[in-house]
Parts: structure tokens; sequence; C-alpha cells
């Protein structure tokens, strides 16, 4: 038997219903002001701080940091805390940036170390502080995180936390990461503030338009303090800039490009990324990635075309490479594409994911484009980061988190294929 409501019921049912669907409805957080982490009360002159580690081949790490005072570039390290058997030492810089001077930065590479393993180490001789790292897989699964825009806020931190909350192996940042902005003091809160995760992982990062920091005729040097400060493996890869760079980790070849320096034809930008998918083997790194700063594809009304001219320039090169994924940030929000090519949803172009959202101070880029072209599959205005787990040779599982309220929040998960296992794209 079947109940009729009566027209007033049913308006009034109607009307809860619509109330209920408003208040459930995902309400976009404001910014949040900068986070200021202080020097800690212990610290003295000869204190490491600002803590970071990348990749360096095969089986060595890069370690970084910063004391207020010259102290030894050396690092000691074992597998169990307090015991050190291998002892490296390396090389101390410093810069001046108008009225600013930095500390000692000290930079020092470790190994061989043995893969998926924990390593213990303390620096610059310093006995009251000691960190630790975990080394990548050597065979797969292996677990990225990627964030981009990351600043220094209050979602910034809530960033942080929910990244070190599950695992992972490698973090990968395409661009733009203290938002520092010619204040060269806060490239070191920005270094005390990601310390607990970069000195526990390694962070490999490319540079964004905030990592620029020129000033014309006072001071013409671009990204001083980037290079000063984020040194990354370009020489192990044959480039000859760290803001262009490859490297190798378990079974994944990743490309590091910069959209801020030249990348047309001819440059050396484009001559190395060509040596360098030549010599990309499919059979040793099945996953082949890349990330830039400025997106190729967006459909945000923010930060329009700005990649147009590098996408005209380097997009074929990585589409005869059959690249599987290209990440990137500078739109603060999120976005996710089908595999595309020219323009065109295209079965063996890369899937191209915009993750500008980690939690810079500048708010999100709320508008889009309406309605939405059919490439563009998923997009958000909201701070997050994502998850990109590689799980064999053909499948890897990206999921974005987004922060909603401070607690992480899966707002989109999908299975991407290698193109790999796709013999159409090999003919």
């Amino acid at each position: 038997m079947t109940t009729l409501l009566s027209p007033s019921k049913a308006l009034i049912m109607f009307l809860l219903f619509g109330l209920t669907l408003g208040s459930c409805a995902y309400v976009r957080p404001e910014p949040r002001g900068l986070v200021s982490v202080p020097e800690p009360d212990d610290l003295d002159g000869l204190t490491p701080q600002q803590v970071h580690i990348s990749l360096f081949g095969s089986d060595h790490m890069r370690i970084s940091w910063l004391t207020k005072n010259p102290a030894p570039p050396t690092v000691k390290y074992g597998k169990s805390p307090d015991k050190y058997i291998s002892y490296a030492n390396g090389t101390t810089t410093l810069y001046s940036y108008l009225l600013y001077k930095s500390g000692q930065i000290h930079d020092v590479i470790i190994g061989p170390l043995d893969p998926d393993s924990i390593y213990y180490y303390k620096l610059s001789g310093c006995d009251s502080r000691e960190f630790s790292f975990k080394t990548p897989p050597s065979n797969l699964p292996i677990k990225f995180v990627i964030a981009g825009d990351l600043g220094q806020t209050g979602w910034t931190k809530t960033t942080l936390q929910h990244i070190s909350a599950s695992p992972y192996d490698v973090l990968l940042l395409p661009g733009d990461l203290s938002y520092a902005d010619l204040i060269q003091s806060r490239w070191d809160t920005f270094g005390r503030l990601v310390e607990p995760l970069a000195s526990a992982r390694p962070w490999m990062v490319t540079e964004g338009n905030h990592e620029i920091e020129k000033i014309w005729l006072i001071h013409p040097t671009s990204f001083l303090a980037y290079n000063s400060r984020w040194p990354m493996p370009f020489s192990q890869s044959f480039s000859n800039s760290n803001l262009f760079y490859s490297f190798d980790v378990t079974s994944v070849h990743v490309i590091m490009l910069g959209s801020y320096t030249d990348f047309g034809p001819g440059s050396d930008q484009y001559k190395w990324l060509q040596a360098d998918l030549a010599k990309v083997d499919r059979k040793k790194t099945p996953w082949l990635i890349a990330l830039i700063h400025a997106p190729w594809y967006n459909t945000n009304e923010a930060h329009q075309k700005e990649g147009e001219k590098m996408r005209q320039s380097l997009e074929p090169l990585l589409y005869a490479a059959r690249t599987d994924v290209i990440f990137a940030g500078h739109v603060h929000a999120y976005e996710r594409f089908t595999h595309v090519y020219n323009q065109l949803s295209d079965p063996c172009g890369p899937v191209h994911i915009t993750i500008g959202d980690g939690g810079n101070k500048e708010g999100l880029a709320e508008d889009y484009e309406d309605p939405q072209p059919k490439i563009s599959l998923f997009r958000e205005a909201s701070f997050g980061h994502a998850r990109f787990d590689v799980v064999n040779v053909t499948h890897a599982l990206w999921t974005w988190h987004r922060n909603d309220d401070d607690a992480v929040v899966v707002a989109d998960q999908v299975w991407i294929s290698s193109l790999v296992a796709n013999p159409n794209c090999w003919k």
C-alpha cells in the first residue's frame, strides 16, 4: 500500500530536505595568518636548525642545515640511536641579500645507504639534537606526497599535520615554498616549520615564481635564496642548473622542470630535457612523471595561459616520451584532467593535475570557467595535499585530501594506469 503525502506536508519535507543539503554543502575556508616558528630556547650559534634532506643518486642522501655561527659541516650516522659508525664531511656557504646575511648553510652527502631503512644522524658535532630519516624502498610499492604552494600559514600547518599522519617515502613540491617574497627571515621560519617532516623524508622541490626574488638594479640575481638553501641533485642528471633536473626512485623517473628559466627550443633546459628523455628506460623505470609550476592546463580564472608558452615548447617532448602524469602548482586550487595532449583528450597523453593548495598566504582561487570543459574531470578550490601511491608497474592510486576544518577528507580518488600498460601508445 502506498501512502500519499498531502501537498502541505510534501512542501515541508521539500524545504527540510533543501535545508539539510545546504547545511552539508562544503564551505571553502578563508585564508589564515602566518605561522611564526621562533628559534628554540636552547638554540646556540652551533646548534643545527632548518634541517632537510633530499635524494642524491640511487643510494645517497644530501643533508642540508643552518647554524648561526661557523660550525663544521659534518654528519655522523648509523642505524641505531646514538650509535654512529659512519661519518661524512661537506661544504659550507652563505649569502647576502640587501641588508640580510644568512646563517652558515651546510651541505653534506652521505652514503651508500641501504634501501627501506631508518638512519639516525647528528650534525656539526652537536650532541643535543638527534634526527632520523627513512630511505625509500628499492622495489615497488612507493608512496609519494605531493603538495604545492606551501607557504607558512595556519593552513600550511594543518597540511603538514595531515601529511605526517600517514607514512610516505618522498615528498614532491612543484614550486612556491616559503613565500618569503624578499623578506629573507621568512626563509628561516619556513625552514624551522618544515624541519620535522623534511628532516625525516626526502623533499624534492622545484622553483615557483615566489622563489625569483629579483629586484631590478638593486638585486639582479634571481633564485639566490632558493638555490642557496635548497640544492637539488641537478648535476647527477647532467643538468647545469638547480632549476631543472631529474632523478630515479623505485621504478619512477621524476623530471623537475623550471617554469621561470628559459625553456624555448635551443635553451639549456630544452636540450637537457631532450637528452634526459632519450635515456629513460621504461623497463627500469616504467613510470615517468614531471613537475612544473605554472600549469599547462587550467580552467580556473587565475593565472590563465601563464604556462602556455612552456606547454607549446616542451609538451611535444613529454608526449613523445609517453609521460604518465604532470603535476603543477601556481593556481591556488585543485584540478584533475584526463589524459590530454595539445588541448584535446588523448589516451596516450599525460594526466595533468594542479595541486597549488598547500596553504599559501594569498588564499584560494575560487572562480572557474563555466561550463566545465570535458577534459577537466574534477576541480575544487580548497586547501589540501595529495598522495600518489605507485603500487606496481601498471597502476598507481591518486588521492587528494581536502583540509576540511582541520580534518583530512578524501575528496578525490582515482586509479591511474601507466602508459606502459597501453600497447596502443607504443605503435
